[in-house]
């Protein structure tokens, strides 16, 4: 009889163990994948890094683009600062891809520009999965600050951006071509992604400069640019910066790292 009460006693504390199991649920882990496809190309590759914690209402996201002249750089330029922004902006899931690169007469524009979309349509659709919300922020450098730009102020499907922060991204590629930052940055860099002028290619230039597309509706912006940059000269972040001024979006322009966090703190809710 004893045995028979001890095995009972075991029995129901286990059953208690399961139960207390289920309705309490251990925390979500964190998890990182590196090279994650969102499209059939080599180069169309994401790494993830999702927080613990995370929850499909309240882990906001934040997508790196790298930089390169459209035509170089990798996801893995951003690899030093990965653990900055995990310590800067906590809870945070965190998405940096790659993209196919201009390279003679292939790739040209717009290819880039589709596969930060496709990226973005890969991350939003699976969000379900990933345990994230659809608050959804681009980060990128030159380039991939330009791309950064351009998505969040031409596309507002299949998610409205909820803000951008550009460090030193081109934004009006004419103004580019007729007036480059100095000797280092020649209108041929860009004839070489655009594969034209902006006399042969107008309509490709106008649909890939972001400044013209900043409207009231674009997302809170936040510009960071160097005065002495050579490549991308600080009067294209100054003329945006005039652009959505001029809308009443919410913007700043500084060269402090620092700001960042308190930007997106102000405007991601």
């Amino acid at each position: 009889m004893k045995l028979i009460i001890y095995i009972l006693s075991l029995s129901l504390v286990f059953m208690s163990c399961q139960k207390d199991a289920t309705e309490n649920p251990t925390t979500v882990p964190e998890k990182t994948t590196l090279n994650e496809s969102y499209g059939a190309n080599a180069a169309q590759r994401m790494d993830i890094y999702l927080p613990a914690d995370r929850s499909s209402t309240s882990t906001k996201v934040i997508i790196l683009i790298h930089g390169g002249g459209w035509s170089g750089g990798d996801k893995n330029d951003y690899a030093l600062y990965l653990d900055t922004l995990k310590k800067r902006l906590p809870g945070y899931a965190i998405f940096n891809i790659n993209y196919r690169l201009a390279a003679g007469a292939s790739n040209l524009f717009p290819t880039q520009e589709n596969d930060v979309k496709a990226a973005i349509e890969y991350i939003y659709n699976k969000r379900a999965d990933f345990k994230i919300s659809d608050k959804f922020v681009l980060l990128g450098n030159s380039a991939g600050g330009h791309l950064s730009l351009l998505h969040a102020y031409k596309y507002t499907s299949p998610v409205k951006i909820k803000a951008v922060i550009d460090f030193f991204g081109p934004t009006d590629l004419v103004d580019m071509y007729n007036n480059p930052a100095t000797i280092f940055a020649p209108p041929s860099l860009i004839v070489a992604v655009v594969g034209g002028t902006p006399t042969t290619h107008a309509t490709l230039y106008q649909q890939s400069s972001p400044i013209n597309f900043v409207d009231a509706q674009s997302p809170p912006t936040i510009i960071l640019h160097g005065g002495v940059d050579i490549v991308v000269s600080p009067n294209q972040s100054v003329a945006l910066k005039n652009k959505l001024q001029s809308f009443g979006v919410a913007n700043q322009y500084v060269f402090s790292f620092d700001k960042i966090a308190a930007f997106l703190q102000a405007n991601v809710n």
